[in-house]
């Protein structure tokens, strides 16, 4: 190797390491929060899942006492389990359903198109709060819109949020109410369909609904499983209109509204049993890490990646 060749090679390496040194500080202060806001709280909730904790005191080593007690000794765990399990069940597929429904309608040309879209996706950007309590006033029983508007065909509306069995239905149709991020990603996710696909579709007799089944969903897949899997990590988590609707950390008629992250919730902040607080919220994060590789593995057989061998047409 000549000197030449030496001194370029050094002066390589100088430069490589100056720019990964500049690189990474710009990134510490990102770095630094992560590790002391983010990581941080992580490992030490992960430590604390195994302790006796109540803010107050010292945590007391318990080992695995309290994930015994959690999944053999704790019938609220199971209702609150059950309770996001059934909702997640509806809510997954009727936002992907419903958002892609509206999607597509929004994506033709017709008159009053942006209005729509914006009509549409406003609901998304309303605080949880607000939403909950006018939602409240939808689903009142006797004065509420949809039962006043059910009684104009002689049906008797349900009693709503007054009943345990009524309770979960009443959150399941609220929660399509907010189906405008759906729709704006599945938009976006129309634009990347290229327009000869279709046209030349159509030219070979292929209808409406064919040219739908074997282009649009296929390149779309992508976006649906995006859509699935951020829907189904949503579901898990939903904590603002259990807590407004079940009248604080209560839980709603018959802990029908005692969602998983309201009785985390509980056990954290009104009981301050921060370790068996934490203990819950690592369950729920195996859950959801379960849920989603199940998501991923049974992708492989439907979703479809343009120029990849991976997943086919549907």
């Amino acid at each position: 190797m000549s000197a030449l060749t030496r001194r370029l090679m050094r002066n390589h390496s100088k430069g490589y390491w100056r720019e990964a040194a500049m690189g990474y500080l710009m990134a510490a202060p990102w770095l630094i929060g992560f590790l002391v806001f983010t990581a941080g709280p992580i490992l030490l909730s992960f430590f604390y899942s195994f302790t006796s904790f109540q803010v107050t005191t010292p945590p007391r080593w318990l080992g695995l006492t309290n994930y015994r007690i959690l999944l053999f000794d704790d019938p609220k765990f199971h209702t609150s389990l059950y309770n996001t399990a059934y909702y997640a069940i509806f809510v997954v597929p009727l936002t992907i359903i419903t958002g892609l429904i509206v999607a597509v309608l929004m994506n033709q040309r017709i008159a009053g198109r942006s209005l729509l879209r914006t009509i549409y996706y406003l609901p998304s950007v309303v605080s949880g709060v607000a939403s909950a309590m006018l939602w409240l006033w939808i689903l009142n029983p006797k004065f509420g819109l949809i039962n006043v508007a059910l009684s104009w065909f002689g049906i008797k509306g349900p009693p709503w949020l007054n009943s345990a069995e009524w309770s979960k239905p009443a959150l399941i149709v609220m929660s399509l109410w907010g189906i405008g991020g759906t729709m704006i990603i599945y938009l976006a996710g129309l634009q990347s369909v290229p327009q000869s696909l279709l046209e030349a579709a159509e030219i070979d007799g292929a209808g409406a609904w064919r040219r739908f089944r074997h282009i649009t969903l296929p390149i779309l897949s992508p976006t649906i499983l995006f859509t699935m899997i951020t829907s189904t990590i949503g579901s898990f988590q939903v904590f603002t209109q259990a807590y407004v609707w079940g009248g604080g950390a209560g839980g709603g008629q018959r802990d029908s509204l005692l969602f998983y992250v309201l009785y985390l919730y509980q056990r954290a902040f009104n009981e301050l049993k921060m370790g068996y607080a934490s203990a819950l919220a690592w369950i729920l994060f195996l859950i959801i890490l379960a849920l989603t590789i199940i998501q991923f593995r049974f992708a492989q057989r439907w979703v479809y990646y343009e120029g990849g061998d991976e997943g086919r047409i549907i």
